[in-house]
């Protein structure tokens, strides 16, 4: 599995590693039931705290991607992503709120942000799509 992170962003590296596995998982690189390095491995991998790797897991875990076991390890969730609900559009409309208000202060059109964002959805599908 392949892991960039970058140390000089002002995004927690925690948040990188989330964001990372989650676009494995996207772009089908990461299949249900595939192992995940462990804690340690992972940290010594990539060069960080294991407490930061900790941190990412356990938000992975609770978001449903990955679970677990004291025995087979870190392994991406087996029966899948929960499919989308109810809850989970809201969340996704509240984390779009603050990129929709920036794009129109700094006068992004309403069909340039669409665009921005069909492109990011197509670049995920057409990778899983080639898997």
């Amino acid at each position: 599995m392949f892991i960039r992170l970058d140390f000089e962003s002002d995004e927690p590296i925690y948040t990188q590693l989330i964001h990372q596995i989650i676009e494995g998982i996207a772009k089908k690189n990461l299949s249900p039931g595939d192992p995940l390095p462990s804690v340690r491995a992972m940290a010594a991998d990539i060069g960080i705290n294991l407490h930061t790797v900790n941190k990412a897991y356990q938000h992975l875990k609770q978001e449903g991607f990955i679970l677990i076991h004291r025995q087979k390890g870190v392994v991406i969730h087996p029966d899948g992503v929960a499919k989308a609900d109810a809850a989970y559009m809201k969340q996704v409309q509240k984390k779009l709120r603050p990129f929709v208000a920036e794009s129109i202060c700094r006068q992004v059109s309403e069909e340039e942000f669409l665009k921005q964002c069909q492109e990011l959805f197509n670049e995920f599908k057409e990778e899983g799509e080639k898997k």
